[in-house]
């Protein structure tokens, strides 16, 4: 497995590990002191001999496909612009369940909603949470219940203190 970090963080890590190689001679300890198997040293080593200093550039590691094409991802957000309501929902808050089942109605592909809120995110949207409130929520009683108890119930940081 990949160790993390940047390519340049790679890079440095692979020319360091040929350094002691040449100073060393031994796979094993150059690959016990850089915290990787023999087997890459020597594919570094290797790929300097063959390709020079163009072989230990870092190569892209870029996972699997998306499956929403460009097209699509933009028919998506332009579906998006429209509103929840439009497609049926009573509020206006896309939630990333929400998204998911339209994904799903319109392009026939499954999304987990935690996947479709990394996916949100990468196209510059961030989450929506609705925010649960009683029916019967009285604003008045609440700003007036805060103005005499809260200071008085409040925990202060060195403790409980009577007003």
């Amino acid at each position: 497995m990949r160790v993390k970090g940047s390519a340049k963080v790679l890079e440095a890590r692979r020319r360091r590990a040929l350094q002691l190689l040449e100073r060393n001679g031994s796979l094993r300890e150059v690959a016990r002191q850089i915290g990787c198997h023999a087997s890459s040293v020597m594919r570094w080593r290797d790929r300097l001999k063959l390709l020079g200093e163009e072989g230990l550039k870092v190569g892209s590691s870029p996972g699997r496909p998306p499956r929403l094409s460009s097209q699509q991802r933009k028919r998506l957000l332009s579906d998006l612009l429209r509103g929840p309501g439009a497609f049926g929902w009573r509020t206006e808050v896309w939630t990333t369940a929400r998204i998911a089942e339209l994904i799903e109605e319109k392009f026939q592909v499954t999304y987990h909603p935690d996947h479709v809120g990394r996916m949100m995110h990468a196209l510059g949207w961030s989450h929506q949470k609705p925010e649960r409130r009683a029916l019967q929520r009285n604003e008045a009683a609440i700003a007036e219940w805060k103005a005499r108890n809260w200071r008085r119930l409040k925990k202060t940081p060195g403790g409980w203190l009577p007003i």
